[in-house]
C-alpha cells in the first residue's frame, strides 16, 4: 500500500527498506470493538482536510467501466468519499468492477498523511500527525427502476428489474407491494455497490401543474405515509447493516406547493407558497419517515414566501432545518442538501459569496453538501473562525458512523459474479413486469369495449406511441393511416409545454395540462373515424375531458412497456387494470390555475382521487 518514494523539500528520495507503518492495525479497523469506539478512534486521527472532504457528495459516471477524469483527484486530492452515480446501471458486471476499482483507489490512498509520518532506516519523525490510514467510498443513486430518464431526477437502468413509477405503486395502494419493491431495489443496488438511495420522494402532489409529480406517491398525505414507511423499511431493513441501502427522504418540508406549478431547479420557479396556510399537511409524510427511521433527509431548493420562515432556500434555512426538522420533529439523522446550492441554485442568497453560502448551510444544520466538490470552503471557514471545528466534527461523526454501520470499513467490495446473477434476474423482472400491468388505471370503458375480444386479433390497427415490433410480435396487423384501420391505439404523453432549452428545462415538464387546440383537433379526427383506445402517461395530472368523451376507452398509466399495455388491452392471461388514481385529474387548465398550491383535492375534477374501473366479469357463474 505504501510508496517507497519520499518527497522531502521538493526532492524525491528512493528508500529501499521502509520500516512498517506505525499503528498498522488501528482500532477503527477492529470490528470487534463497539461502534462508538471505532468512530472515536477514526475521528481522533482525522485532519481538518480529511473531515472537510467527507462533507461533500460529488458526482461520478462510469465511462467504459473506468473512472471519469475527475474522480481520482476528488478521492486522492480532495478526500471526497461520497458520490452519486450518474446514469443508469446498464452493464451490471462493468459497474460492479468499476465500483471495486474505486474502493481500491480509496483504500490505497492515505488521507491526510504528510510524508514525515513514515519511519525509514535513517529518518525518524519526531511526532505522529493526525491521519486516516485509508478510506472507503459511499455510492448513491437517483431512482433506477422506473421509466423516467431525467438526469439529476431519475434514470433508467437496463440492468435492473423494471417497475412502474412510484405513482403506479400508489395507484395499487399496497404497502406490502411497496415493501417488496424496495427490498428488491435494495438487493440490486447492494449487488453493484450502491449504498444510498436518493429517494423516496414524499412530496405531496397538491399542485397539479408541478413537473416533479412522477416521483411522488400522489396527493394524499395518509396514503403517501403508509406506503413510504414500507419503502424506507424495505431499503434500510430493520437495522442499518451490511445489506442496507440508506433512504434519503425528500424534499423537506414538502416540495409540492410550488408557486404556479413551476420548479425550483430553475430561478423562475424558486418560490414555494402556502396560500391555504396548509404547511402542516405537507409535513405528515416526513413525520412518518422519521418514525420509520429514515437515515437521511434532503431539503428542497425552494425558498418559502409569505410565511414566518426566512425567504431563503430550505438548505440555508435554520428555521426549517434546525428548528423544525431537528428540534420540533426530533430528526437526528443526516441532512444532505439538494445538489449544487452553493454554486448553482442558491435562491435567496444570490448576492452572497460561496463561502457565505457554505456557512449558512452549516448554520442551518445540514451535514453534507450535495453535488458540491469544494472542501476548501470548509477549511477556510474554520481557519477564519467563522465555523468551529467542533461543528464540523458533529456532521462528520454522523457520516463516518453511517459508513461503519453499512460495513464499508470491514468489507467494501462486491462479488461481481453474484451481482451479474442477481441484478435483473427472472424473478425480480417478472414481479416488475406484473406490477406494470396491474397499475394501469382505467378511466373510461364505453360499452365495456375492453378487453378487446379474440376476434380483434385479426383486425387492423393504427398506432401512435407504440413500437410496431411490439404489435408484430403478436401477429397484429399495423396500418399507416387511421382510415384503413379497425381500431386505433394511442399512447400519449401528458400534455406539457415543449421547450427548445437544453438540459433540465426540457426534462421537467411544465405548462398547460391540456393539449393545445391543434393537437385536440388532430386527435378528434381519429376518434371520429374509428374506435380508439387511449393511454396517457400520467407523470402529472392531465386535463383531457375531450379524450374521455371521444375515445372508446381511456387509461392512465405511470410507466409501462408496450407489451404490458397490449396484455391489458386484450386481457391476455387474465391481465386487467387494478390501479386507482393517486390524485385528482382537473377538468381544465383554468381549474388548475384557480386551485391553491398547498391544498389537496381543491380542483374541479374530471376524475377524482381513487377513481379506477375494472373489467366486467364475463365468467359464467351458473
Amino acid at each position: 500500500m505504501w510508496s517507497s518514494l519520499l518527497l522531502l523539500g521538493g526532492v524525491s528520495l528512493s528508500i529501499a527498506n521502509p520500516i512498517a507503518r506505525q499503528d498498522a492495525n488501528p482500532p477503527y479497523r477492529n470490528k470487534t470493538l463497539c461502534l462508538d469506539k471505532r468512530v472515536d478512534d477514526l475521528m481522533s486521527r482525522m485532519s481538518l482536510e480529511d473531515k472537510a472532504g467527507q462533507m461533500f457528495h460529488g458526482r461520478t459516471v462510469v465511462v467504459n467501466n473506468t473512472f471519469d477524469e475527475t474522480i481520482e483527484e476528488f478521492v486522492t486530492g480532495k478526500r471526497i468519499t461520497h458520490y452519486v452515480l450518474s446514469g443508469g446501471v446498464n452493464d451490471v458486471r462493468g459497474v460492479a468492477n468499476w465500483y471495486n476499482k474505486l474502493q481500491r483507489l480509496a483504500m490505497s490512498t492515505p488521507l491526510g498523511i504528510p510524508s514525515e509520518y513514515y519511519c525509514f532506516d535513517d529518518i525518524v519523525t519526531p511526532s505522529t500527525p493526525k491521519h486516516i490510514d485509508d478510506s472507503v467510498v459511499t455510492i448513491s443513486s437517483d431512482p433506477q427502476h422506473g421509466w423516467t430518464d431525467e438526469n439529476a431526477v431519475s434514470v433508467v437502468a437496463q440492468g435492473f428489474s423494471r417497475w412502474t413509477e412510484p405513482l403506479g405503486l400508489a395507484a395499487l395502494r399496497s404497502p406490502e407491494l411497496v415493501r417488496q419493491f424496495a427490498e428488491i431495489a435494495r438487493e440490486e443496488y447492494v449487488a453493484v455497490g450502491i449504498r444510498q438511495a436518493l429517494h423516496p420522494q414524499v412530496d405531496l402532489a397538491t399542485e397539479p401543474r408541478w413537473g416533479r409529480i412522477t416521483g411522488t406517491m400522489g396527493e394524499d398525505a395518509n396514503l403517501t405515509s403508509a406506503l413510504m414507511v414500507e419503502y424506507i423499511k424495505g431499503l434500510q431493513g430493520d437495522k442499518i447493516g451490511p445489506n442496507s441501502v440508506i433512504a434519503t427522504t425528500k424534499h423537506f418540508p414538502g416540495g409540492g406547493p410550488m408557486e404556479d406549478g413551476e420548479d425550483s431547479h430553475f430561478e423562475w420557479g424558486k418560490n414555494q407558497t402556502y396560500p391555504g396556510n396548509n404547511r402542516d399537511y405537507h409535513l405528515i409524510p416526513f413525520k412518518a419517515a422519521i418514525a420509520a427511521g429514515t437515515r437521511q433527509m434532503m431539503p428542497y431548493y425552494s425558498r418559502p414566501i409569505n410565511t414566518s420562515w426566512e425567504e431563503v432556500a430550505f438548505g440555508f434555512n435554520k428555521g426549517v432545518v434546525n428548528d423544525l426538522l431537528k428540534k420540533e420533529l426530533g430528526f437526528d439523522g443526516i441532512v444532505v442538501t439538494d445538489w449544487g446550492i452553493v454554486t448553482t441554485r442558491f435562491w435567496g442568497l444570490e448576492d452572497q459569496t460561496e463561502l457565505e453560502r457554505a456557512r449558512r448551510v452549516l448554520e442551518a444544520g445540514c451535514d453534507i453538501f450535495g453535488g458540491e466538490t469544494k472542501p476548501e470552503l470548509i477549511i477556510e471557514l474554520v481557519n477564519k473562525g467563522l465555523i468551529s471545528e467542533a461543528r464540523i466534527d458533529e456532521s462528520v461523526r454522523k457520516l463516518m458512523k453511517e459508513k461503519f454501520e453499512l460495513g464499508l470499513f470491514d468489507d467494501p467490495f462486491v462479488d461481481v459474479d453474484k451481482a451479474e446473477r442477481l441484478a435483473g434476474n427472472d424473478y425480480f423482472s417478472r414481479l416488475g413486469n406484473e406490477t406494470q400491468r396491474r397499475a394501469f388505471t382505467l378511466l373510461t370503458n364505453k360499452d365495456d369495449v375492453l378487453p378487446l375480444p379474440l376476434s380483434a386479433l385479426s383486425a387492423k390497427f393504427y398506432i401512435e406511441g407504440i413500437e410496431p415490433e411490439a404489435m408484430k410480435a403478436r401477429n397484429l396487423s399495423v396500418v399507416e393511416n387511421p382510415e384503413d384501420a379497425d381500431y386505433a391505439f394511442l399512447r400519449l404523453a401528458s400534455p406539457f409545454k415543449p421547450t427548445t432549452a437544453p438540459g433540465l428545462p426540457a426534462m421537467i415538464n411544465n405548462g398547460s395540462l391540456e393539449f393545445n387546440t391543434t393537437e385536440k383537433a388532430r386527435q378528434a379526427k381519429i376518434y371520429a373515424m374509428l374506435p380508439t383506445v387511449v393511454d396517457i402517461r400520467l407523470n402529472r395530472p392531465a386535463a383531457v375531458p375531450e379524450v374521455a368523451e371521444q375515445a372508446v376507452a381511456l387509461f392512465g398509466s405511470y410507466g409501462s412497456s408496450h407489451d404490458a399495455f397490449l396484455d391489458v388491452v386484450f386481457g391476455t392471461d387474465g391481465w386487467g387494470p387494478e390501479g386507482r388514481l393517486p390524485f385528482d385529474l382537473p377538468v381544465s387548465q383554468e381549474g388548475a390555475d384557480a386551485q391553491k398550491e398547498d391544498v389537496p383535492f381543491d380542483v374541479e375534477a374530471l376524475f377524482k382521487f381513487g377513481h379506477g374501473l375494472r373489467y366486467k366479469d364475463t365468467c359464467d357463474s351458473s
